[in-house]
């Protein structure tokens, strides 16, 4: 190998070796950010109560009660109280808005969520002999690919404050129109991209998610229930102070 080659090769490595470097700093500084909140039970200024903020929205937090595929009050929540980001709530209320035109409102399961509830789903996903809310929640997926096939992360966008989980009800009964499958049930069935579906709970989708999406939301792969604010203002942020 010549010298100007040899000074070549070297550079690389040297540049490899910085990318590298510079990499893990970014890792290790989104890692900060997120235990940074740990410990906080201050609920952050740029963080609103949706009932307070949107008034006619219907709230069933069902991490605070038994109602959940771990089953039992999930940790973090002491209060039925759901917080959003300013941002995220702004947009929710025009979401709120366009479907209160066609007599509906939505009803919200879960938005804002402490990092310390995700490390509680993280635990309960690794004890394989706790399965007594299977036959309601995940009857045909067995729990040791609940991580692989993503139904359950180490870290969540609900954790970052502008994610949230909801349905639409009538507005004068409250009662929940067909989605095809229940809020949390992990299977194919809940997919978006699932036509299997009877066409009025296949129409119900498309209304919610066309509103949604409408005012900056974004669905994912495997949840009807699921929007995230598109333009989020903590993409790097996971909080974790309790609600209470």
């Amino acid at each position: 190998m010549n010298n100007k080659i040899s000074h070549k090769y070297h550079v690389l490595v040297s540049l490899k070796r910085v990318f590298t470097l510079l990499l893990a700093l970014f890792i290790l500084q989104g890692e900060q950010r997120a235990i940074a909140q740990n410990g906080d039970d201050l609920v952050p200024e740029a963080f609103v109560e949706l009932q307070e903020f949107i008034p006619t929205i219907q709230v069933e937090l069902r991490y605070f009660s038994a109602n959940n595929f771990v089953g039992n009050v999930v940790d973090g929540y002491h209060a039925e109280r759901v917080f959003m980001t300013r941002e995220a709530a702004e947009a929710l209320a025009k979401v709120q808005a366009e479907v209160a035109a066609f007599g509906l409102s939505l009803k919200v399961f879960d938005a804002y969520r402490p990092q310390r509830a995700v490390d509680h789903f993280v635990r309960w996903a690794q004890d394989l002999d706790d399965t007594k809310m299977k036959a309601v929640f995940y009857p045909a997926v067995a729990k040791d690919i609940l991580f692989s096939e993503g139904y359950i992360s180490a870290r969540s966008g609900h954790t970052r404050g502008s994610t949230i989980d909801l349905t639409l009800v009538d507005g004068d009964t409250g009662e929940e129109l067909d989605m095809g499958s229940p809020w949390d049930f992990f299977d194919p069935v809940s997919w978006p991209s699932n036509l299997n579906l009877t066409a009025q709970a296949r129409a119900n989708r498309s209304l919610l998610a066309a509103a949604m999406t409408k005012h900056g939301f974004r669905a994912i792969r495997t949840e009807w229930w699921h929007f995230m604010l598109a333009d989020e203002p903590f993409p790097d942020t996971y909080f974790d102070f309790p609600i209470k």
